[in-house]
């Protein structure tokens, strides 16, 4: 089977307009997951990006315009129309599922992890002029209307837009990792934070499933491109690149991730260059 040209020139331009929306003032999150699910579906062009921004503005156009009282009332309308009516919510088998992580799939399927179906009630909540956000709970991604330094309430969309205190959070995130609740936890994430978070879901999925390695490069390939990303995804990208085949292309990304790391941690550097000889000397 030879290469398509046309889907690499496709795969380029897609890239392309995903790094251009990350550098965005304020970035677009609709349109930077679903670039996410082009990467991970071809057949997704932009009619189809275009028919998910219109779905979620059709969404926006059902909930009831400005409810007074403040932020209780915006949450309990939204979990009212997506939970309650519309029926996304999730179940443990969504974590076993790649499309739990793509946006598109999320609306159609009305299913999906956490921080898919938080981004699909911010994205509707937002358009509906409320004052939401997301809170990145580690763990557990959740989403909060109001103030977050002042009078706001919590929803889980996992559960169908269930109401949360912050106590409430605080069980989830004991639950998730035995830890107490900071005040910290409860800061609005930033879209660019929670597009981070969505590829190293897909990549922690992927790494699960080795002969998905070809899901968990081009996850890390999206995360490399946004302007704020940890150094040791350069590291992760040359080692699968080995585990790929490209032995060279990954000895040289190891080579460059040494010089990032010299200075800070000499002994680091040394061993990632021993790496980067043992996959020159796979190609012998």
């Amino acid at each position: 089977m030879h290469p398509d040209p046309d889907g690499d020139d496709t795969s380029a331009e897609r890239r392309r307009q995903f790094a251009e929306a990350a550098r965005d003032e304020r970035p677009d999150l609709a349109r930077l997951c679903l670039l996410i699910a082009a990467e991970a579906d071809p057949a997704l062009d932009e009619a189809a990006l275009d028919a998910a921004q219109i779905e979620l503005d059709a969404l926006a156009g059902r909930l009831p315009y400005a409810p007074t009282g403040g932020p209780r009332p915006w949450a309990r309308n939204v979990a009212e129309l997506l939970g309650a009516r519309l029926g996304f919510r999730g179940t443990p088998t969504d974590y076993r599922r790649l499309e739990s992580s793509l946006l598109h799939e999320v609306l159609r399927r009305r299913r999906g992890l956490p921080i898919l179906l938080s981004v699909v009630w911010i994205e509707v909540a937002r358009r509906a002029g409320a004052p939401v956000y997301g809170v990145a709970l580690p763990g557990h991604f959740v989403v909060g209307f109001g103030d977050p330094y002042g009078a706001h309430v919590l929803a889980d969309p996992f559960d169908g837009g269930r109401l949360l205190t912050d106590e409430d959070a605080g069980v989830l995130v004991a639950g998730a990792t035995g830890a107490p609740l900071t005040e910290q936890m409860l800061a609005p994430a930033a879209p660019l934070e929670i597009v981070l978070r969505i590829l190293n879901n897909i990549r922690a999925w992927a790494a699960a499933r080795p002969e998905r390695s070809d899901v968990q490069l081009w996850a890390v390939e999206l995360s490399l491109l946004l302007p704020s990303h940890p150094a040791r995804l350069r590291h992760d990208h040359a080692q699968l690149l080995v585990q790929r085949g490209d032995f060279l292309g990954g000895a040289a990304g190891l080579e460059e991730y040494a010089k990032v790391v010299e200075e800070i941690d000499p002994a680091a550097a040394a061993a990632v260059r021993r790496q980067a000889a043992a996959a020159r000397a796979m190609l012998n």
